[in-house]
């Protein structure tokens, strides 16, 4: 089970590169309220797909580089990767909960083909700018999370089982509850925020 992150925390923009990713961003994030509205299980569906991508690019990337240069990647091929694995547990946790469309599955295929793209393209450029964008993105779930969480301890969502998939993957109880996940993936969300704004801020101090 991850170790819960305090969620009030913003990385402040302190360079161009920073405030390009942040903008970026809440680019995204208005894109999604608008398609997703309040609808937050099925948001939670299409864009923990697209969060799954950067760990498995930067640790790819961050592989070949630890070959090329023949030396130790100090832990962050790991790191990205089981970033990466967490965040596909929360698609398959969220898809049992709320099961989406055709249209939602054509948008997931979309998305993720460009956003992959994207983000390899960004992570060859500029691996530093990259880790801020995951940074910023986890913020912003985060901030959905948190959202999520009070639609459901305020009756707006029901607060269906745990599905088994999340009981296993987060030894929860056997009787949990929507509630108990989602408090689990957004303490996961904020860990990778942290990791990444890290990793950013590593980067800006050694270069790509």
């Amino acid at each position: 089970m991850s170790v819960f992150h305090p969620l009030e925390q913003h990385h402040v923009p302190r360079c161009f590169r920073d405030r390009a990713a942040f903008a970026f961003v809440k680019f995204l994030r208005f894109f999604a309220d608008v398609f997703f509205a309040r609808r937050y299980g099925h948001r939670a569906v299409v864009l923990e797909t697209v969060a799954a991508v950067p760990g498995m690019v930067g640790g790819t990337l961050q592989h070949l580089r630890a070959l090329r240069r023949i030396e130790s990647d100090h832990g962050w091929i790991r790191t990205l990767l089981d970033e990466a694995e967490n965040e596909r547990m929360h698609l398959m946790t969220f898809i049992e909960i709320a099961q989406p469309s055709r249209l939602e599955r054509l948008l997931i295929v979309l998305v993720q083909g460009v956003f992959y793209n994207f983000f390899f393209l960004l992570y060859l450029v500029s691996s530093r700018t990259a880790h801020r964008v995951v940074g910023y993105l986890e913020e912003e779930a985060v901030y959905s999370y948190t959202e999520y969480l009070a639609g459901v301890d305020d009756g707006t969502y029901a607060n269906v089982a745990a599905p088994k998939i999340a009981i296993d993957y987060w030894k929860l109880p056997v009787d949990a509850r929507l509630r108990e996940v989602i408090v689990v993936v957004r303490a996961d969300e904020a860990n990778h925020r942290d990791v990444n704004h890290r990793f950013a801020d590593k980067l800006s101090k050694h270069g790509n």
